[in-house]
């Protein structure tokens, strides 16, 4: 019986195989990592600090243990070269490897500016483990960091680092923290709740360069302006892994394409979490990723099942400013109705009707997000 293989052991990776493994406990399962494999919640990363995780100890199983607890061979630190579709087979290294149905868990990976200046090597991004150890070692002892980005996790991590007394500067071409999800009201009081803790931001602006300057570094934004920095980490953005998908033929767009079921172009392979784009959604946060996973498991146990995503609130991870956001679908025709107080803003957008399609709660408004959230419509009903 030629096995199951899953290529990554993220979430979205870990995640079907729990879900296969419910209901077929005989069928091989092979994983295949380009990291430990150890299994771990990505989110816990950007706020590790306050949690006082260190990487050693986010890491909830090491690799044998998640062999024994499906059970799986996982081969970690290996890397597919090709897929062969057609033969279903991958490539590893000059070895080939057969499957029944193959699984696309590949996530995705740090957008990287073209960034100028004789430092824009030392540019540090956080995606994984392997890369939150080494941003670890950077910051020990290091009292300024630079964050360029300031969305959902850059936000995350500035406000994680200020909480644990470094100097932190944010650096971002929107007007505000979150732009893409929250309304210039909600911004405004994440960009105040975070100032107070002693985020200083830089907005309407970009790194140009980066320069060494002593043991630090010296960047040169677009506005003129120079700022110094101990460590300089990167936050602008995710793009999915598309490279082996188009490689091998499958049919890609924003991400590798799939249908309802989570089967890509070809026979008997499946992909999910952030590498898909499914009815032209690209979602890369944690309750699509769980919502796949639980639809894929049982389609690769033979009974052929549908995603269904419901409405499904982002939490954001600033404990100076909680927020919960709920965005409207794309390109939505409506409107924000702001309700502000001293410590929170409820922004609420609804359609021509009222009929509420998207939320962005912050500070004390977070309270409402359990009576909001039966009223959102489901993003993939």
């Amino acid at each position: 019986m030629q096995p199951i293989i899953i290529i990554g052991s993220g979430l979205a990776g870990y995640g079907v195989a729990k879900e296969f493994r419910k209901l077929d406990k005989t069928t091989p399962l092979v994983i295949i990592t380009a990291d430990g494999g150890e299994s771990y919640s990505k989110p816990m990363l950007s706020n590790a600090l306050a949690s006082k995780k260190t990487p050693a100890t986010l890491a909830m199983a090491q690799v044998t243990q998640m062999e024994t607890q499906l059970p799986a061979t996982i081969r970690m630190r290996t890397r597919v070269a090709a897929l062969a579709l057609e033969r279903h087979e991958i490539s590893i290294g000059d070895k080939t490897l057969a499957y029944s149905k193959l699984v696309l868990a590949l996530g995705a990976e740090q957008i990287r500016l073209p960034i100028a200046g004789n430092a824009a090597d030392v540019l540090l991004t956080v995606n994984d483990l392997d890369d939150y150890a080494r941003f670890r070692t950077a910051i020990e002892g290091a009292k300024s960091v630079a964050i360029i980005g300031a969305g959902l996790i850059g936000s995350e991590f500035a406000n994680d680092l200020s909480a644990n007394g470094h100097k932190v500067n944010v650096i971002d071409i929107a007007d505000r923290p979150l732009g893409r999800l929250l309304p210039p009201e909600g911004g405004a009081l994440l960009k105040d709740k975070l100032a107070a803790l002693g985020v200083r931001w830089h907005f309407g602006t970009s790194v140009q360069a980066i320069d060494r300057d002593g043991a630090g570094f010296k960047l040169t934004l677009a506005n003129g302006e120079t700022l110094n920095a101990d460590v300089v980490l990167s936050a602008v953005g995710l793009k999915p892994r598309l490279e082996l998908a188009r490689a091998a033929g499958l049919a890609v767009n924003r991400g590798i394409v799939v249908n309802r079921q989570l089967q890509t172009s070809a026979a008997d392979v499946y992909a999910l979490g952030d590498c898909v784009e499914i009815d032209g959604l690209v979602l890369p946060f944690i309750m699509p990723i769980m919502h796949a996973a639980r639809a894929l498991g049982p389609t690769l146990a033979g009974t052929p099942t549908e995603v269904k995503y419901p409405a499904m609130p982002v939490l954001v991870k600033t404990p100076a400013c909680p927020t919960i956001v709920s965005p409207p679908a794309p390109g939505a025709a409506g409107e924000w109705k702001i309700e502000q107080a001293a410590d929170s803003v409820k922004s609420l957008f609804v359609d021509a009707s009222g009929k509420l399609l998207g939320f962005a709660l912050n500070g004390a408004a977070t309270a409402e997000r359990a009576k909001l959230l039966p009223q959102l419509p489901a993003v993939l009903p």
